[in-house]
């Protein structure tokens, strides 16, 4: 399933868009994947390798990694770039 089909299928999904070689991406890893099971059912949660992926990096003008969008509906509501621990991440996207 292409990306495109994931947004139109699911309320909410969570794209993080990481590399392997990226030191702060295998930090944030844990912590989306803890956040993916706490929301499992309500948030999708999406892994994108840049270095696969490059052409969705560069549709999404992904220039560094891990970013995060957040997507409503198919419609990107909010981005953000670098670490965060999964409290910040759950206070970003305002969900509990």
């Amino acid at each position: 399933m292409n990306f495109e089909e994931i947004l139109k299928q699911n309320e909410m999904v969570l794209a993080d868009f990481a590399a392997s070689w990226c030191g702060p991406c295998r930090m944030l890893k844990p912590v989306v994947e803890q956040f993916e099971k706490e929301f499992e059912g309500r948030v999708k949660v999406v892994s994108i390798d840049v270095d696969e992926q490059e052409a969705l990096a560069t549709q999404y003008g992904i220039q560094v990694v891990p970013t995060l969008l957040y997507f409503e509906r198919g419609e990107l509501k909010k981005r953000t770039s670098g670490y965060m621990d999964l409290a910040s991440l759950k206070g970003w996207l305002e969900l509990e």
